[in-house]
């Protein structure tokens, strides 16, 4: 059997465990880390994030005229969270990180060379209850691609780094303890099937959360959104199964709020996918029509990104059939239509201004392009009973009917056609308000009709359900130790990043503020490593 000794042992190479590593290393402990994929894909699903990041008060918001306080991101935070009077460490998480993600995160990054860019993103802003004040997504000039270089290129020229052991393709399988104690752990490396065992004073979890297990998201899958649905798409990370979720209630540990998840309502299939169910969350175009799996307009509430997630999700889960449609033209295409992820985002991603230019003021057709031809769950035609006998032929039935579809195409664009004072359409209301800041204008149709005989072809894409994130996990204290059933740490054993919920077991609640998952893997692990450089964990 494979031996490994340190003071501390991480499991799991993501933002998180990375970040573990890099503080705990400036206290000059000697550390082991596991890391159960291959080396080229160091960093976990952070790599392939767009790499979004909530603050409050940053320079980027102080320079476009912001004046955003702790207080009011605490408000915001809770009122999408809907906390329960029993959410005591989520709640106090939650006061944690908007008090400290621009101090421990914001200049943390910054400090290794992280850039942003100058226009902060207002995404989450609410609907039927309030959400995001002002924008606080900040997008990393490089992607979330960018931010792991930068901080494992951190770790492997740490003066430190003699005192860090790195192994991948090391499956963690159990916890080890002696007496009352987590002392180390055990497993087998992925390839050679060669059992290991690795023991340290201080454990760190850090291998994610349940999402990227179809069995563990139907298991956990919120009463809100009825019965799981037939096709759930993967884009989560393909080893966040839970195997440390499992081990650590195996010594004692407690999961809480593993029904909480953060999944998106449009997920189309990956045209070159790399994992069973491998889906692309789309960044639906706010100009498109969104339809149920009959063609009919979603409603009466119409579903418009932005605002909020998880009612997108609700709102088709409750439906027959748990897939969805958007209906839109190749000019809305060419303005809208993004995906998330740093994969289909290249010139954010290799930091290519011209690039990034050309595409937002040109319109993005290298993507569009890609999509129409190489994604299965794209259709293009000239008119709408083309363009529905190829959604049907897609499907394999008849189920979206033509006269839905005409109705809620025609009467959208009837109400454009009679001008902005006449706009009586909830869709169109938001649209208008989007477009008030430049951040989303930039990316915004203005209330361009769906059959406009110069914007054609016209295209439907059918959506599924992907799921992403767990916002449920292992519960915390403030110094990511790791609770048992009655409340008390377990010696040794710590939990970081979205294997303990973003921080606490749950920090979001029922519903996120996008960018505070790559933040909260950065504060909890930052968090832990004070805590065990400290010696609080002994």
């Amino acid at each position: 059997m494979q031996q490994y000794a340190s003071e501390v042992l991480i499991v799991g190479g993501g933002i998180a465990g990375i970040a573990v590593a890099l503080d705990l290393l400036d206290s000059d402990m000697t550390i082991t880390l596991l890391d159960r994929d291959e080396e080229s894909v160091f960093g976990g699903l952070a790599k392939e994030s767009f790499g979004g990041m909530f603050f409050v008060d940053s320079p980027e918001q102080r320079r476009l005229g912001m004046k955003d306080s702790t207080e009011l991101a605490l408000r915001d935070w809770c009122s999408f969270a809907e906390f329960g009077p029993s959410d005591v460490w989520p709640k106090a998480w939650a006061e944690a990180y908007v008090h400290r993600c621009t101090p421990d995160v914001y200049h943390w990054v910054r400090k290794h060379g992280i850039g942003f860019f100058p226009v902060v993103n207002w995404v989450e802003r609410g609907e039927f209850r309030p959400g995001n004040s002002l924008p606080r997504f900040h997008i990393v000039w490089g992607t979330g691609q960018e931010l792991t270089d930068r901080l494992i290129f951190a770790l492997r020229n740490h003066k430190n780094i003699h005192r860090l052991t790195l192994c991948f393709g090391h499956r963690v399988e159990q916890l080890l303890l002696q007496g009352s104690k987590v002392c180390g752990v055990q497993g087998v490396q992925e390839k050679s099937g060669i059992a290991f065992e690795a023991r340290a004073e201080q454990v760190v979890v850090a291998t994610g959360g349940i999402n990227g297990s179809m069995d563990m998201v139907r298991k956990h899958w919120h009463a809100d959104w009825n019965t799981p649905p037939e096709t759930i798409l993967n884009g989560s990370h393909r080893y966040a199964d839970g195997t440390l979720h499992r081990a650590t209630v195996a010594v004692g540990g407690n999961l809480t709020h593993m029904d909480k998840m953060w999944n998106y309502a449009a997920g189309v299939h990956h045209p070159r996918p790399r994992k069973p169910g491998h889906g692309l969350s789309l960044v639906p175009s706010r100009s498109a029509l969104w339809l149920n799996w009959r063609g009919e307009r979603m409603g009466p509430q119409p579903l418009v990104s932005g605002f909020d997630t998880r009612r997108l999700v609700t709102d088709i889960c409750g439906q027959e059939r748990a897939y969805s449609w958007q209906v839109l033209n190749h000019r809305i295409a060419l303005k809208e239509l993004a995906i998330s992820g740093a994969e289909f985002n290249p010139s954010v991603r290799d930091k290519k201004v011209l690039g990034f230019l050309r595409d937002t003021l040109m319109g993005n057709r290298w993507l569009v392009n890609d999509m129409l031809q190489n994604c299965k769950d794209f259709v293009v035609a000239n008119s709408l009973p083309e363009l529905v006998e190829k959604m049907n032929m897609l499907q394999g039935d008849d189920s979206v009917q033509l006269q839905s579809v005409v109705d809620a195409v025609e009467h959208y664009d009837a109400t454009i056609a009679r001008g902005r004072k006449f706009m009586n359409d909830e869709q169109l209301r938001r649209i208008a308000e989007l477009r008030q800041y430049r951040g989303d204008r930039v990316r915004l149709c203005k209330f361009q009709p769906i059959q406009d005989q110069k914007a054609l072809p016209l295209i439907a894409i059918r959506e599924f359900i992907i799921s992403r994130k767990s916002l449920g996990g292992i519960q915390t204290d403030l110094e990511s130790r790791v609770l048992d059933l009655n409340g008390q740490a377990i010696a040794g054993l710590y939990a970081v990043g979205e294997s303990a919920g973003f921080g606490g077991g749950g920090v979001h609640g029922l519903r996120a503020l996008e960018g505070t998952f790559l933040g909260g893997c950065i504060l909890s692990a930052r968090s832990a490593a004070r805590s065990i450089a400290t010696g609080h964990g002994l």
